[in-house]
């Protein structure tokens, strides 16, 4: 496994990145209501991202994924496909995932927006999920390993009886849109040998489900779902490992740290 370690110019070049993609979901938020389709939302995502940040949708096109962001509705893990006739409902939970580039450098993040009034099981489910990922960014510093972060997480989301989805993870990040390491968000032997070095760039992105991790990827190829049907939730951030802890590139600007 060759994990690259940034220098301080692709350091700064990530600050920027994620700064904006951190700003993409800061200016999408007030779109994001009953009635709106995610094909729009995805709409205004990409003309914001082309036209006024000048940035490049990373998702759109990215092994033939059609769209600039990934929008995904209550059983929906992740990879949801923006549609024009999907329209969002009063009590949905939804994940909207964005990377961008700029400068030849990656910005990823994702938050979840409850739309109306959501019932208080599925915005338990967002909240501990947000907890999750706070954990685990919490638990990110020199010489620590991937297996603390990922304990952290699966200890807090089993503590609430929810489960963590093996398939999926978060990952290194750079120049490359996925880079090694592979962030599992659940403990496993083999993350005791990754040890966190400063300059290490990666996304902690925690998916959790309130039934069972069982999941399936629809027929699209893309949009992956519970197999039991019930919610998932998702909060993602893309940070460097420093010499004090971790530095979060996508922290948006109304952003408090959410722990337990």
């Amino acid at each position: 496994m060759s994990i690259k370690i940034k220098t301080a110019e692709e350091i700064q070049k990530m600050r920027v990145a994620g700064k904006l993609a951190a700003d993409v979901l800061e200016m999408i938020a007030p779109h994001v209501e009953v009635g709106v389709t995610t094909g729009k939302l995805n709409q205004i995502m990409h003309d914001y991202m082309t036209e006024e940040q000048g940035t490049i949708p990373a998702t759109l096109n990215y092994h033939g994924f059609p769209a600039s962001s990934c929008i995904s509705i209550n059983q929906v893990v992740c990879h949801g496909i923006p549609d024009d006739k999907k329209q969002l409902k009063n009590g949905d939970i939804v994940n909207i995932d964005v990377t961008v580039i700029k400068d030849g450098y990656h910005g990823d993040t994702s938050r979840m927006f409850e739309i109306g009034s959501v019932k208080p099981f599925a915005s338990r489910l967002s909240k501990v999920a947000h907890e999750c990922l706070w954990l685990g960014i919490n638990a990110v510093k020199e010489n620590a390993t991937l297996h603390d972060v990922a304990l952290a997480i699966q200890t807090h989301a089993e503590q609430n009886n929810y489960t963590v989805v093996k398939e999926y993870c978060g990952h290194g990040i750079g120049a490359d849109f996925h880079e090694e390491p592979q962030v599992l968000h659940y403990a496993s032997p083999e993350l005791k040998q990754i040890v966190l070095k400063a300059g290490m760039v990666f996304t902690i992105e925690p998916m959790i489900n309130m039934g069972k991790a069982g999941v399936k990827v629809l027929g699209d190829n893309w949009t992956v779902v519970t197999k039991d049907r019930k919610l998932s939730a998702q909060w993602e951030h893309t940070l460097v490992v420093t010499e004090t802890g971790c530095e979060i590139f996508t922290l948006r600007t109304d952003e408090q740290p959410v722990l337990p």
